[in-house]
């Protein structure tokens, strides 16, 4: 496996894939619509850059002619309503790894490993975990002569998530925080052990062991969405370490606000479909297995261990020191 496609290379885990691929010795092509988001990518010796316009068959049949494998990262948290989804869900989630299956077995490209998530299922409660299921089903149901993995992870955190990075952002401006979902529990991921498990499935010693097989993936252990966001103000030290109050809504009154929230410029801090998401613990078959052996990860990484490196700069210590430094005390 020395010439991969990563289709969502220039994302949060993305990037991180890509980055461990070329230190890997291997020739890395990320496709992009917008060159400038992967700039970043472009000091690495063995990795290509190339702006596409569109997902089309035929763009994907010269992308992934001659490749070794394709790695499919593409994602999105928000998308406008339909039934069973809608038309962004279903372009990003279920248009894609399908035509993606397609073009490698036509294409005679052997190797797929897909990204999904965890809940996915086609009757699954929202959008996302519905089209994140008829995606998946989509590379599973692929022709016989395509060795295909699928990973699911919980949410993902790391320096530059949106996750972590916004709860502990929002307690820096907010005295209070409304929580839809407080209630709800996940087994947060470190992006590194994510980004470790789609190179060990392909480049591992026991890589073979993983063609065929879905993989949930999470964290050490499972928080509350409550606990997380306290969590997330406490490591950036808000209110002296103690982080702010958390209020939980019920859940007509957070769907009320999720839906003023979509009507806001941008994406929504909270969508409606982001409640119906949590609706499911998103927690490795309810409990904590870790990662399978064969995927390199001996022992998940915490959130206590990581993420106080940057959550600290984000902090009002941090703020004062930089406004101490431009004074020029």
């Amino acid at each position: 496996m020395q010439n991969i496609v990563v289709f969502g290379g220039s994302g949060f885990i993305g990037s991180q894939v890509v980055a461990r691929l070329g230190a890997a010795g291997c020739r890395v092509l990320v496709p992009t619509r917008r060159r400038e988001r992967a700039k970043h990518l472009l000091p690495l010796p063995t990795v290509d850059v190339v702006q596409i316009d569109t997902f089309d068959s035929a763009t994907l049949r010269r992308l992934v002619q001659g490749r070794d494998a394709v790695v499919n990262l593409v994602g999105i948290l928000h998308g406008r309503r339909g039934r069973p989804y809608g038309a962004d869900f279903a372009r990003a989630h279920v248009r894609l790894p399908q035509k993606l299956a397609a073009v490698c077995a036509e294409c005679g490209v052997p190797r797929l490993v897909h990204m999904s998530a965890l809940g996915a299922d086609s009757h699954g409660p929202s959008m996302y975990l519905r089209s994140k299921g008829d995606g998946e089903a989509a590379v599973c149901a692929a022709e016989a002569g395509l060795q295909w993995t699928v990973l699911r992870p919980s949410v993902v955190f790391g320096e530059d998530d949106q996750f972590l990075n916004l709860f502990a952002r929002l307690q820096q401006r907010l005295p209070l925080l409304l929580l839809g979902g407080a209630e709800q529990r996940f087994a947060p991921v470190y992006v590194g052990d994510v980004a470790q498990a789609v190179v060990c499935a392909l480049l591992g010693p026991h890589a073979r062991d993983t063609i065929g097989r879905v993989y949930e993936l999470g964290g050490p252990r499972s928080y509350t969405l409550r606990e997380l966001v306290q969590l997330a103000g406490r490591l950036a030290g808000v209110r002296g370490g103690r982080g702010r109050p958390v209020l939980g809504l019920p859940h007509a009154l957070a769907v009320l606000l999720a839906g003023l929230m979509e009507l806001a410029p941008g994406e929504p801090l909270m969508s409606r479909d982001n409640l119906d998401s949590m609706r499911l613990p998103s927690v490795p078959g309810g409990e904590l297995p870790g990662f399978a052996a064969e995927l390199g990860v001996a022992q998940p990484a915490a959130i206590e261990a990581l993420a106080p490196a940057w959550l600290r700069h984000l902090g009002p210590q941090a703020e004062y020191d930089r406004l101490r430094s431009h004074a020029g005390r």
